[in-house]
Parts: structure tokens; sequence; C-alpha cells
């Protein structure tokens, strides 16, 4: 069975090349507008120091991706000697810019390193008193504590939005791991438990028989830990593959027949126009695994009915088993709004499920008696044209 819908991340080349390019145009409008045209108004050692201090500036803002602490503290000094000695008109946008990345990956490290360059420039501006204009020196000031600090609070912002994002990431792949586990560990329990209660239900039987009923449990319990391999090597898959189409039918027999094998009457009928994307494939077999796994543990003996249909666009599932339903059974059962007991974790997840993919799900009491859960999914997504025929 196919394993989680886990979203694969978008390829990263083409932001590191747009990032690549978004430096080197900084680099050069800074150097360009506000580095060369002081220094090469002088000549000798100055015109070397001032092209030397442009090179490093330029270097930094380039790479300002590694080790952005100690590029940021670098341009810096360097703008700072720049101007003391009148080869720059910087006022700190190369370090605003190198300080970017630190304000994004670490706030709390850029927040102190913001506080020390906003300090030093206030008191290199007081002792050293440059440009010679009293006026220019107050704006270069200004200015220069405003490029930093706008750095600083739009990486901030910044940092804290990847960081959201980041949690919301973990949290849904918690959920889904969660899920998964759930489904194929709790219905494989839920039938073991099954088959070895038939058998301990038989104090005449055979040791030919209590043989085959143990050979039964055996096979189970090692189907169980093929598919618990299989989710493993899914939810470790770097880039799964969730464009193919799933032939469902074959899937769901093999389920019902596994149920059957627990002692379960089940009744099935599945009628598909064509083949399900991959998303609802999933979420069709985990609802069915679910349900059933529920009426074995909550309802055993009683029969079931299965109904898997394609629905004009949709697909329809319908799981009912004819046991006492909902109320007679313990907690964590779900049910329909008012039913009067609450959703347990398994009839949750097919909630969740089934809202992933645009779907619709509900369970409750029949009114002829049992559970029924009822589910109505997207046979593909919205917009998507089958190309099947």
């Amino acid at each position: 069975m196919p394993g989680p819908a886990i979203v694969a991340q978008p390829p990263r080349g083409s932001s590191a090349v747009l990032r690549r390019l978004a430096d080197a145009l900084a680099a050069v409008v800074v150097l360009g507008v506000f580095w060369l045209p002081p220094t090469l108004e002088h000549q000798g050692w100055r015109l070397a120091a001032g092209l030397s201090l442009a090179a490093l500036v330029g270097a930094a803002m380039l790479t300002r991706e590694r080790l952005p602490a100690v590029l940021v503290g670098g341009v810096g000094v360097a703008t700072l000697v720049a101007a003391a000695l009148g080869l720059t008109d910087d006022f700190m946008l190369a370090a605003a810019w190198c300080l970017y990345p630190l304000a994004v990956r670490r706030a709390t490290s850029a927040r102190r390193l913001v506080v020390g360059l906003i300090v030093t420039l206030l008191l290199v501006s007081v002792t050293v008193g440059f440009p010679d204009d009293a006026r220019q020196a107050a704006q270069w000031a200004i200015l220069s504590v405003v490029a930093p600090g706008v750095a600083w609070l739009l990486g901030t912002a910044v940092g804290r939005q990847l960081d959201a994002a980041r949690d919301a990431a973990r949290a849904a792949t918690r959920l889904e791991v969660a899920r998964e586990v759930h489904d194929v560990v709790g219905h494989a329990l839920g039938l073991l438990s099954a088959q070895a209660g038939v058998a301990r239900s038989l104090p005449d039987a055979t040791d030919a028989e209590l043989r085959e009923a143990l050979a039964e449990i055996e096979q189970r319990a090692r189907h169980t830990l093929t598919e618990v391999q299989e989710l493993v090597g899914t939810l470790r898959a770097a880039d799964p593959d969730e464009s193919d189409d799933v032939a469902l039918a074959p899937q769901l027999h093999e389920l019902v027949a596994r149920t059957r094998a627990a002692g379960v009457q089940v009744d099935e009928r599945v009628s598909l126009d064509e083949p399900l994307r991959d998303a609802t494939a999933l979420v069709v077999f985990r609802i069915v695994q679910e349900s059933l796994a529920n009426a074995v543990r909550h309802a055993p003996g009683a029969p079931c009915t299965v109904v898997v249909e394609s629905v004009e666009n949709d697909v329809r599932v319908q799981v009912r088993d004819h046991g006492p339903g909902a109320r007679q059974r313990g907690p964590g059962v779900g049910r329909v709004e008012g039913a009067g007991v609450g959703p347990g974790f398994g009839l949750t997840g097919m909630r969740e499920r089934a809202h992933l993919v645009g779907g619709t799900v509900q369970w409750g009491n029949h009114p002829e008696g049992g559970f029924e859960v009822n589910a109505l999914l997207p046979a593909r997504a919205r917009g998507e044209v089958s190309t099947s025929g």
C-alpha cells in the first residue's frame, strides 16, 4: 500500500542562484556608489588602502551566508576605518547586507551584534567626528544606526516566520507518523488479538487445529513486520512519488481477506471506474482498515459490509458493522456530533486524512443497528483531468 503523503521540498538550486545574483548586484551597487568614487579621489597609499578595503567588503557581501557573524564584524570595522580615512561614504549598508542572514538564522546573536555596532558607531562618531561637517557627521551616524537596525528587524521577522513554518512542518510530520503507526500497528494488533481469541475459545481443538491457528497468527505477525518496515522506508524517503495512479481493489481484497481470517464475516463490494490518485487511494485504504479494525475490537463476531464505489468524480466509502453500536462501546470510539461518545485517535485520523485530500467523513450508529462510517473523497485532485481510456 502506498505510504504517507509526505510533501516533497521544492528544488533549492534556483533559489540559490537568485541569492548569488542578489548578492552580486548589491555588492556592485554599494561599491560602485559608496566606495569607489571617494577612494578614486585619493592617490598613493590611501588609494591602495581604499581599494583593498573595498575588495574585502565586496568579498564579504558575496559570501555573507558563510560565517555571517565574523563577516558582519569585519565589514563593520572595515567601514569604520575607511570612513575615518575618507575612503567611503557607506553608512553601514554593506554591514547591514551581511547582517540580514545572521538575523534570519540567529536573532538573539544578531541582536547583540547590532547593539555592539550601534554603540561602536556612536562612540566613533563622537570621538573621531567624521566627516568634518557636524551636520554630515550626525547624518552619517543616524544612517549608520538605521541601516543595520532595519536589516536586523527584517531578518528577525523572516527568521520567526521560517521557524514557525518549520515547527508547523514538524508537527504535520509527527501527526502523519502517528496516524500511520496507529493505522498499521493498531489494525494488525487487533487482528492478531482476534485470531488469538478465536484459537483460545476452542477448548476441544486438536493439536493440528491449534498449530494451524498459530501458523496464521505467525503469518499475520510477519506481514505486520513487513508493513512496518515499508512504512519506515516510506517515511525515510526524501522525495516520494505521489503522482502515480493506484489500483486499489487488490489492496482492499487482501485487507478484507485478512479480516475474514480473524473470524469476521465481511461482505465486500468494490466498484471503481478507474484507478485512484495515490493520495486518495491511501485515504480510502486507511478508512476501510480503521473501520474494520474497530469492528474487530468493538463488535467481535458481528458481520460487516464494505462498499467502495465511484460516484461521478468522487469515491464513496461505506463500512458498517452489525454490532452493538457506539453507545455500548468503550471510551475512545467516535461518533457523529451529538451521539454521546467522543472520537478516538483512529476516527480522528480518518477526518484528518479526508480533509487533506478535500473529502469528508462521518460516523455514527446506524438507524437499523450497528456502527457505520461514511466518507466521500475526490477521485483525483480538483481540476485534474483523468488520462485513462
